[in-house]
């Protein structure tokens, strides 16, 4: 919900919200100007003897103004034509013109009315607004993403869009709220929509009758400090009747021009305090350093309006478009998505294709929009939900889980739940699992018995759609065809082999970095970033669906590594280790941020056997700062399979590597790397207590046996892998 109020009014108002923030960004500079350039009257200077320095130097002074940043203003007849003049205070001369600023005057009306007049105000009220909703909105996103207020300056990760538009927005925000309200709060007093809180002050009926009075003569004048004078106004020569009237950062007050008497005074309102700090705020007058920092700040929202749209677009990239998708409260099937990569979309699509083919009134929404209290006409939910990462909630399922119990059993709409996922990984469609036992601990009926899908078969996939066809009565068909991303031609530059004498042949394949698109470099999609530990999936000929494999490089490096070990049959390791220089493949890369190390200093213990040593070595490559790094390394035979030998040496003297323990297992002595993990228990247990995170990559039974030693070594200690993962602290990327 929050998502929503902060993307529609921005992609709405974007336009709009621009011109007002670059004017305004433009306007905060006059301030400054002004207040560098304009003569400033010395301190314990009083308005009299002010006065009396002009005077004498404009004999038919009518009126001196003295502006928030200090410039003084004077106002004048000579010889019946008026006059004015930016004026020095020590001479009481003229020292530049007092016409406003042609330019300021432009930005000014642009950016108060847009030259529309009350229509313009109006238009411009509502970009504020906009700008208000997006500021408060965007606080929140902020927070969620940093986790917590108290993260508020957390460091950020993801594509480059996202991170450019959150990093402006925590430094800005604060700024944009300010001026917003402000300029809602200064638009309400113009249309008198807030008491402007103004002295009232009737004009005194009866004066001395007397004129002429010297002006060091007139009290009050005598003890009025020039920094508290607003304006003085002189009474119309020769008229005997009339009287000074002085304005002040105190009150207003008239003054009889014959002895100088106080005839009235009446101090600022609280309203009007109110509404000129308002002022102050909004445009900087009087306080011109806040000025030029709101200015400052307001030059982000094109930046933050450019990357919210990148964002936008790449997510809406990121989903397939829906045709004659129905309103959710026409709709009598309600299909939600639960997914991360965009492949959960494409099955979704399908889905909904086949129940408007059926005659059903289907709409696809992400699950993150859950809100059944506008399906009216709902007859089933539907929720299709991926795993991301460690059984955690995709994108587009956040808050999910919170919000389906706040609805316990709503209308009785019953729910079926597909989960997606690999059953290579331990939490295969534990996301989707979760889902479902909190629907029927809420109450909610079930339409169909909780299944899933295993690496996005269609198959499987038809098979649930005749499932869901025999509940409904009617047939459905569901033919999914993936549609995958756009792929890009990765073309290899050398290859080192390994493995062939212990029967394991494995490649460390080295490919050139593909040139990305200015559109990849904006969104940082395709091969524009990418990391150690992310995934490249590669389509093999003859076969629609990719294989994953771990990447070992990262794009600081220059190239794209990956380890494979040809099976036997395998399609698309027989294809890459058959690979020679100058060949290519076709491929596209798949985030992985639930393995990456974090960026702490603490100890790092990287455990691996076989090909997973290959992103545990694209982090020992990138630690350029030294950071403690034990890798537990385990092979056939260290004259075959020492993937790395090399280049492991090297990083243990550049200091990149802390310390190396291997394990060997065609040896005269069998071992394995968690048998290597037991004889080192002591040093894990030190490292584990000091705060280390530890990363596991390999075979889920390598993966398996190391998570049983590593629980026995730390059984004494009270801590357990559960208890690590729990804490981020104990993370695994299983094949």
């Amino acid at each position: 919900m929050i998502r929503a109020f902060h993307r529609w009014p921005g992609l709405i108002a974007l336009a709009l919200v621009t011109v007002l923030a670059l004017s305004g960004a433009v306007l905060a500079v006059y301030p400054v100007t002004e207040r560098i350039a304009a003569p400033q009257a010395e301190a314990g200077l009083s308005v009299a003897t002010l006065a009396e320095r002009v005077q004498a130097v404009y004999p038919g002074l009518e009126q001196i103004r003295r502006a928030p940043s200090g410039r003084i203003t004077a106002y004048w007849f000579d010889l019946g034509q008026p006059g004015a003049a930016v004026i020095d205070p020590t001479t009481g001369q003229g020292v530049a013109s007092a016409d406003p600023d042609p330019l300021q005057r432009w930005l000014t009306n642009l950016h108060r009315a847009l030259f529309l007049g009350d229509t313009g105000r109006v238009i411009s009220a509502l970009g504020a607004a906009a700008m208000l909703v997006l500021s408060v909105s965007g606080a929140f996103l902020v927070a969620r993403r940093t986790g917590g207020w108290r993260h508020w300056f957390a460091r950020l990760r993801g594509p480059l869009p996202g991170r450019v538009h959150v990093e402006i927005a925590r430094v800005a925000v604060v700024g944009l709220i300010l001026s917003s309200a402000t300029a809602l709060w200064m638009t309400a007093s113009t249309f008198e929509l807030i008491p402007d809180g103004g002295p009232s002050l009737a004009i005194p009926s009866q004066a001395s009758g007397e004129t002429g009075a010297p002006l060091a003569e007139l009290a009050l004048l005598g003890t009025t400090p020039v920094s508290e004078l607003r304006s003085l106004s002189f009474p119309y020569p020769g008229d005997a009747t009339d009287v000074f009237t002085l304005k002040t950062d105190r009150g207003t007050g008239y003054l009889d021009q014959g002895n100088g008497a106080v005839l009235a005074w009446a101090d600022l309102g609280p309203w009007q305090r109110i509404s000129e700090t308002i002022y102050t705020l909004h445009t900087g007058q009087g306080a011109a350093l806040l000025g030029a920092v709101l200015g400052i700040m307001a030059l982000g929202v094109p930046a933050m309006g450019a990357t919210g749209v990148l964002i936008w677009l790449a997510g809406r990239r990121g989903r397939p478009r829906i045709r004659a998708n129905q309103p959710p409260g026409r709709a009598d099937t309600i299909i939600l998505v639960g997914s991360e990569g965009g492949s959960t979309w494409g099955f979704a699509s399908t889905l909904h294709r086949a129940l408007g083919a059926a005659g059903q009134k289907a709409h696809i929404a992400p699950m993150s929009s859950f809100a059944p209290e506008r399906y009216t006409r709902a007859e089933r939910i539907i929720l299709l939900a991926a795993t991301y990462g460690d059984g955690v909630a995709p994108s587009s399922a956040k808050g999910f889980l919170e919000t389906l119990p706040a609805h316990r059993g709503a209308h009785d709409i019953p729910i079926a739940v597909l989960g997606f996922g690999d059953r290579t990984f331990p939490a295969f469609c534990a996301y989707a699992q979760a889902v479902a036992d909190t629907a029927e601990a809420a109450g909610w009926p079930v339409l169909l018995p909780y299944d899933t899908i295993d690496r996005q078969s269609p198959q499987a996939f038809a098979r649930w759609g005749q499932a869901l066809g025999a509940a409904l009565g009617v047939e459905l068909d569901l033919c999914h065809q993936p549609v995958l991303p756009s792929t890009t031609d990765l073309t290899l530059v050398s290859r080192r082999d390994f493995g062939a004498e212990v029967q394991a042949p494995t490649s460390i394949l080295r490919f050139a970095l593909p040139r990305p698109t200015l559109w990849q470099k904006l969104t940082s999609t395709g091969f524009a970033r990418f990391s150690a530990g992310d995934l490249v999936a590669i389509v093999p000929d003859g076969a629609q669906a990719p294989r994953l494999y771990s990447l070992a490089s990262s794009r600081r490096d220059g190239f794209v590594e990956i380890v494979v070990k040809k099976h036997p049959g395998g399609l698309c390791s027989g294809q890459l280790t058959a690979l020679e220089p100058g060949e290519s493949v076709r491929a596209f890369i798949r985030r992985n941020p639930a393995f990456r190390p974090d960026r702490s200093r603490a100890p790092l213990i990287l455990i691996g056997a076989g090909t997973g040593i290959g992103p545990l070595a694209g982090f020992v490559r990138e630690n350029a700062k030294h950071r403690p790094i034990h890798l537990f390394f385990g092979m056939r035979d260290p004259d075959s399979d020492f993937l790395y030998a090399q280049e492991i040496s090297d990083w243990k003297n550049e200091g990149r590597l802390s310390r190396l323990v291997t394990s060997v297992s065609r040896a005269q002595r069998p071992r394995y790397v968690q048998d290597a993990m037991r004889a080192d228990a002591p040093e894990l247990v030190r490292l584990v207590q000091s705060g280390a995170r530890i990363m596991v990559c390999g075979g889920r039974d390598m993966a398996a046996g190391v998570s049983e030693a590593l629980r026995d070594i730390l059984a004494a200690t009270g801590l357990s892998p559960a208890k690590l993962k729990a804490e981020g602290r104990y993370v695994e990327d299983i094949f």
